[in-house]
């Protein structure tokens, strides 16, 4: 669809006559959704990551009731459905064997359905670039919402993070310091909510580039997933998107070349994941984009990191969130958009 376009996508389905736009509409229908539904709104697709064999993912059937709303609201009609949870806390050996499966499989879908624009749901490690690789190649306007960090473990008086105390655990375990008892109860403290790692591992990396990037509204990245503003900022992007569609703009107008460099440098600033190269990497090729090594040590050296997170620092995502982390600390107006990345 293009500007100039009368006739939006999804009614190459639901607008069809005869017979073969009868069968769209009609299965549609078993449903409840009424006839208004094929009217010529925006149809909006929500593909979700949603998976209880991905812990860091399995709130997400909740986010997407917030983004329906959204659409809805804007006078989009939403579809959700689901795409491959590559779940880094269970997947054996590495989720990254299947991050481009997620990649293809995001893409076709998206590409074989009656789809306008597109929200993507993400969360774990290799969700978020995945999902974003697939919209890329498809190129339909689509926005993304990682479902947030989990809340700051706490063990004893002190702050825990997922997959960093874990190590530390363990050899107090080997050294006798902890009984196993005491482990298990660790496990617990250390992941006390729905959400990611809220250390600064690839999940919060990959969703902080991703609102750098200019695919998500400002705040995304960083409100914890049992926060409600995480839940408003996802009705948000469900209004966002079908604005979207009405402007026609699409991942390529988004993530250009300036964009990735927002998105390196935002990475050295918050020290985040070094898997942020090889994801950064994989969507700038999807698009087309030229980004090489020598592009990361160029424009990294020019900036200081200034976020003192775990593993490496000594903080956590829900300190970084109610310090101002992300879009929030330097756009008062938001959610207006007023960045030239073109979500915001």
């Amino acid at each position: 669809m293009t500007p100039d376009d009368d006739v939006r996508r999804s009614q190459a389905w639901f607008g069809a006559a005869g017979r073969s736009g009868m069968i769209y509409r009609s299965w549609m229908r078993n449903q409840g959704f009424g006839p208004d539904a094929f009217d010529g709104r925006p149809v909006i697709g929500i593909a979700s990551t949603w998976s209880e064999l991905a812990p860091c993912n399995a709130h997400l059937n909740r986010v997407a009731e917030s983004v329906k709303r959204g659409v809805w609201q804007t006078g989009g009609f939403p579809l959700e459905f689901p795409v491959m949870a590559t779940g880094e806390t269970l997947m054996r050996p590495t989720a990254m064997f299947y991050r481009n499966l997620l990649a293809m499989q995001a893409e076709e879908l998206i590409r074989a359905n009656p789809l306008d624009g597109v929200v993507l749901l993400s969360g774990c490690d290799k969700t978020t670039p995945g999902l974003l690789m697939g919209a890329a190649s498809v190129d339909l306007p689509a926005i993304m919402v990682t479902g947030g960090p989990m809340l700051n473990g706490k063990f004893r008086g002190q702050d825990v993070g997922s997959g960093t105390h874990v190590w530390k655990f363990e050899e107090d375990l080997k050294a006798g310091r902890m009984t196993q008892d005491e482990v298990f109860e660790a496990e617990g403290c250390m992941a006390r909510s729905n959400g990611h790692c809220m250390t600064m591992g690839t999940a919060s990396t990959m969703a902080c580039v991703a609102e750098a990037l200019g695919m998500q509204l400002p705040g995304s990245a960083t409100w914890p997933a049992v926060d409600m503003r995480r839940f408003e900022v996802a009705q948000e992007a469900g209004r966002r998107i079908v604005g979207m569609v009405e402007e026609d703009l699409r991942p390529s107008a988004v993530m250009t070349r300036a964009a990735f460099g927002n998105s390196i440098r935002a990475n050295a600033a918050i020290g985040g994941s070094t898997n942020a190269i090889i994801h950064l990497m994989a969507i700038a090729g999807r698009l087309g984009v030229e980004l090489s090594l020598d592009d990361f040590d160029e424009l990294a050296r020019q900036v200081s990191t200034v976020v003192d997170l775990m593993p490496s620092g000594r903080f956590l995502m829900e300190d970084f969130c109610y310090a101002g982390g992300g879009c929030r600390s330097c756009c008062a107006t938001w959610p207006t958009p007023v960045c030239s990345t073109a979500t915001r």
